[in-house]
């Protein structure tokens, strides 16, 4: 019993800590949602990702927190608190692995795949790696709980799906990667149980001996 209740503390230390983490992200990105729209979105065209562009590829780290109007952070916001907060609540130093990785997927996705022409930006690759992440991790990890909201945010959010799909005018392939992303690092982030050490060949033939003495 001591030992669940450890385990149900740290876990609620760990959500609260998530709980802040995605406010926190919520509160940079409309903060520069902020000075992008106040600049006229030339915060976007000079840190959004251009495909093809090596000098571009360090906007990979930058271009999921700008956002092209008010429309496209408002449409990110809920849905990204959400999965975020579930991809995180488990462990939030394992929470930033999983973001890194996704992060990086999407853009290099979106980098060899989008049109050269284009500028992309917003965190709709990351928000739908979280998603992916929380469909697959309870699988993964063999947490009874973590399954079940991996399926109950699959039947709330089917929606997201369409997201997937080739759209014109929207970076599809940043949410494709993105998604792949967070089903991968489902699997490269999953819990890793100890396997039992087996019992030395000494200590077996000792007890045996035992029953032997004992009859049975």
């Amino acid at each position: 019993m001591e030992a669940k209740g450890r385990a149900a503390e740290i876990m609620i230390a760990e959500a609260r800590k998530a709980l802040w983490v995605m406010v926190g992200f919520l509160a940079v990105i409309w903060i520069l949602q902020v000075v992008n729209w106040a600049s006229g979105y030339a915060l976007g065209l000079e840190f959004g990702l251009r495909p093809w562009h090596p000098d571009s590829l360090a906007d990979i780290a930058t271009s999921p927190f700008l956002h092209w109007s008010w429309d496209h952070i408002e449409a990110n916001s809920g849905p990204l608190f959400i999965f975020g907060f579930l991809s995180a609540y488990r462990g939030v130093a394992k929470f930033f692995g999983v973001t890194g990785f996704i992060v990086l997927v999407s853009g290099l996705g979106e980098w060899f795949t989008a049109d050269p022409g284009s500028v992309g930006a917003g965190a709709s690759g990351v928000l739908f790696g979280y998603f992916g992440y929380v469909l697959v991790r309870g699988a993964f990890d063999r947490h009874l709980i973590d399954i079940v909201v991996g399926l109950v945010m699959a039947l709330c959010f089917a929606y997201q799906f369409a997201g997937l799909l080739p759209q014109e005018g929207i970076g599809w392939q940043a949410h494709l990667f993105g998604f792949l992303a967070g089903v991968v690092g489902g699997w490269v982030f999953r819990d890793r149980r100890p396997k039992p050490a087996a019992a030395p060949e000494g200590s077996k033939s000792a007890l045996l001996k035992e029953l032997d003495d004992l009859g049975l």
